[in-house]
């Protein structure tokens, strides 16, 4: 069982499957780590339940009030919330497989695409043209650490949290120029540690025969949700379970078609929430484009599902289970 890539999914995938028996072999890529991640409730306690670790991350702090200011003239709202940031390293080396639990076991032929490239087949469908930029700041001294800042204006959107800032749609000095609350809890601005796409866009098809995407080679998500590393904990669950009962002799054609279908949905899921803010974020050129985008990859996904006959399995735990 080849499993390639080394974020979230491929170890979610590597642990799970390594647990049923089968022999991984884990090929990581190298590719930049995000400075943060913030891991809200829910995918914090899919982490620790998946990897057996329920006392995971309970010494780092914890993001309790989240202050957002979104559409145009809009005041801030302050509300609870309830998150820890962690660096992507820091999180990956908490629950990196070891290699010494990876080469025995059960053998498959089947290999799970967790980062890209993916087979030369396999076309991306982008939804979208924003890009994002995460920069290291510094904070007031009376900036609450314990709190994290959206802000939505004409150009594009904001988000602070512990010293790291990221910007969609414009630079950071840009928006932070038309800023009324991110930048009052900014003082001092350092160098872009990247740009990266911040659109939603999936991968068609999500698996063939002896292949499946999982992770961001199946799907990225748009960041104004902050549900991304949550949806690649439940593709590496389903991901691997489908290897599971195609190892038992399931129909390859109907798994197939129940992943894709699975994966499918939950991408429209996210753009529909995603319309809600872009709709909302502003009247600007940048927002209907985004919306109509949006709208687009709904319309895709409509269309892929609408001749799916319906699911023919579930999860049960960690394994699927037909439909009676």
């Amino acid at each position: 069982m080849i499993i390639r890539g080394d974020g979230v999914a491929a170890y979610c995938c590597a642990y799970l499957l390594t647990k049923a028996g089968f022999a991984v072999d884990l090929q990581p890529l190298d590719r930049p780590r995000l400075p943060v991640i913030l891991l809200g409730e829910q995918a914090l306690a899919l982490i620790r339940d998946i990897f057996d670790q329920p006392a995971l991350f309970d010494d780092l702090p914890r993001i309790r009030r989240r202050v957002v200011a979104w559409g145009p003239g809009s005041r801030p709202i302050d509300v609870e919330h309830s998150a820890v940031v962690v660096p992507e390293a820091a999180l990956l080396e908490s629950i990196r497989p070891r290699q010494s639990d990876q080469t025995e076991g059960n053998s498959s032929n089947w290999e799970i695409y967790a980062a890209p490239p993916l087979p030369s087949a396999v076309i991306q469908h982008r939804f979208g043209s924003r890009m994002a930029c995460a920069t290291p700041v510094t904070l007031n001294q009376g900036s609450d650490q314990a709190a994290c800042w959206i802000e939505s204006m004409e150009d594009g959107w904001l988000f602070l949290v512990s010293g790291w800032l990221l910007s969609v749609g414009a630079p950071a000095e840009t928006l932070l120029a038309k800023s009324r609350v991110v930048a009052r809890e900014v003082t001092k601005v350092g160098d872009s540690a990247g740009e990266f796409p911040a659109y939603a866009r999936i991968a068609s098809p999500l698996g063939a025969s002896g292949w499946l995407a999982c992770g961001t080679a199946a799907m990225a998500f748009d960041p104004i949700c902050g549900d991304g590393t949550a949806h690649a904990i439940r593709e590496a669950i389903l991901a691997s379970a489908v290897i599971r009962a195609l190892g038992d002799g399931g129909s390859t054609d109907d798994l197939l078609s129940h992943y894709d279908a699975r994966l499918t949905a939950g991408f429209r899921r996210h753009l529909m929430h995603c319309r809600q803010f872009y709709s909302s974020g502003g009247t600007g050129s940048l927002w209907q484009s985004e919306v109509e985008a949006i709208d687009r990859g709904i319309q895709w996904c409509n269309a892929k599902l609408g001749g799916h006959a319906g699911f023919r399995y579930q999860l049960r735990g960690f394994e699927l289970e037909a439909v009676r």
